[in-house]
């Protein structure tokens, strides 16, 4: 019955709700901060590039796929790599965007897949080889300036060939160009390249032709056309090789190992067959100015010459030789006269300054010196006694009056006037009665000796 009226237990609380925009943001949140900034591989697609500058696109592989958003992307490093269905790496944030709830990756940065690794041996050969001296300026050779023969290492089919030998050929058609055909490309093309440097730089061990200089290189192409001039065995031939050579590979904006290995670097090939020779047309041209130029200065002495003999002997040639000798031999005396006189007058001076020096060096001799630092402490030892017994005469009569005083204020003098001093048990002065009590034993000092007494 009393269950009927008990109050009825209240519902339980339904659990509080996020709301969705709640929801999102705190995955989004979630995500940015455990994830961070990574490296994504993958292959692009649906590429779409915004008139404001952002780019968007997703990013797969074979078993999943995720949007991809760039802002600013012309201002971000490999943006122009990014084309679809090119593979590429991107250094991106994972996020959320918000409005329409999806996953995206925020990216920073672009490289084309594999790129990456290569640079990376590229920079780790790179700091090998320079911490070996590889790349120090002292041990690059001079390129000559004026070659009779230069060495090529290139393939005989490409482009780089042909531009070589035709600015050989313009400037200097002189020379003599050695091809020692390689292929500059494919697996195993470093090798002929290292053989071929190592051949043309002993060229008599091989029956080749010894050259003055060589060019090494190629045309342009990618990072990994051009890879073959970044291993290590293309640089160590380089070193060794004996005769000055000259890097030519690829474009100007292209650097390989083989660039600074080099003893000269050349933005192209047709650069370094710029570098190998003197110009024809400017030397002759040259060579005109300097020949007109000594021709002109030729002739000019040569009538300086003839004027100045045409006047020596409508002059003084035509004069006696006694009467031509007469004025320099006057001359020459009275230059002898003031070059006496003068040697005398430093003489004297000499002497005079020698004298000053020995009587300086008198007064600050060691030994005299030592006599008047003796002298010295000797006066100074005189006059520290006499100021000690006259301190001491003084303290002396000081302490005569003291003692005196002593002995006309002290208590002995008032013992010999019949006074004396009572002290408690403990040798308190005794100052009033208040200071003992009945029974305790006191002492009364006088002239000859102590009196012992009792208090009643």
């Amino acid at each position: 019955m009393d269950d009927l009226f008990a109050p009825k237990p209240s519902p339980a609380p339904a659990p509080k709700a996020l709301s969705v925009t709640q929801l999102v943001r705190r995955m989004k949140n979630l995500l940015e901060v455990e994830m961070g900034e990574l490296w994504v591989e993958g292959e692009v697609s649906n590429l779409k590039k915004q008139a404001s500058g952002h780019w968007y696109f997703s990013l797969k592989d074979e078993g999943a796929q995720i949007q991809c958003a760039i802002f600013g992307a012309k201002k971000k490093a490999g943006s122009e790599a990014l084309q679809d269905g090119v593979k590429v790496r991107v250094f991106a944030e994972p996020s959320v965007y918000e409005a329409r709830g999806t996953l995206q990756i925020i990216v920073q940065r672009v490289e084309r897949a594999g790129l990456g690794e290569l640079q990376a041996r590229f920079e780790a050969l790179k700091r090998k080889l320079q911490g070996e001296g590889l790349f120090d300026a002292e041990r690059k050779k001079r390129i000559p300036f004026f070659p009779s023969r230069v060495g090529i290492v290139t393939s005989d089919t490409g482009a780089a060939i042909r531009d070589i030998l035709n600015i050989l050929e313009r400037r200097a058609p002189w020379v003599q160009p050695v091809l020692y055909p390689v292929r500059v490309q494919g697996k195993g093309a470093e090798i002929e390249i290292a053989r071929a440097i190592e051949r043309m730089g002993n060229p008599e061990r091989f029956g080749l032709p010894r050259c003055e200089v060589l060019i090494v290189g190629r045309g342009g192409g990618s990072i990994e056309d051009l890879w073959n001039f970044n291993e290590e065995i293309v640089a160590r031939a380089i070193a060794a090789c004996p005769i000055p050579i000259i890097s030519a590979v690829g474009h100007e904006i292209d650097f390989t190992i083989a660039d600074f290995v080099a003893d000269l670097r050349a933005p192209t090939p047709s650069a370094a067959a710029e570098l190998a020779v003197p110009d024809g047309a400017e030397l002759k041209n040259r060579l005109g100015i300097l020949k007109r130029r000594l021709s002109r200065r030729t002739e000019e002495r040569l009538e300086r010459l003839a004027h100045n003999l045409e006047s020596l002997r409508r002059g003084v040639l035509s004069r006696g030789g006694e009467r031509l000798l007469r004025e320099p031999a006057m001359r020459v005396d009275s230059v002898r006269a003031r070059l006496g006189v003068a040697m005398q007058a430093e003489l004297k001076d000499r002497e005079q300054r020698l004298k000053e020096l020995s009587r300086t060096l008198a007064a600050h001799h060691p030994a005299r010196q030592v006599e008047l630092r003796l002298e010295h402490l000797a006066r100074t030892g005189e006059r520290l006694e006499r100021a000690a017994r006259r301190r001491l005469d003084g303290l002396g009569d000081q302490l005569s009056r003291l003692r005196s005083l002593l002995r006309t204020l002290g208590p002995e003098s008032a013992f010999e006037r019949g006074f004396s001093i009572a002290m408690d048990s403990y040798g308190r002065i005794i100052r009033s009665k208040a200071d003992v009590a009945a029974g305790e034993e006191i002492r009364t000092k006088v002239k000859d000796g102590e009196i012992r007494s009792r208090v009643e």
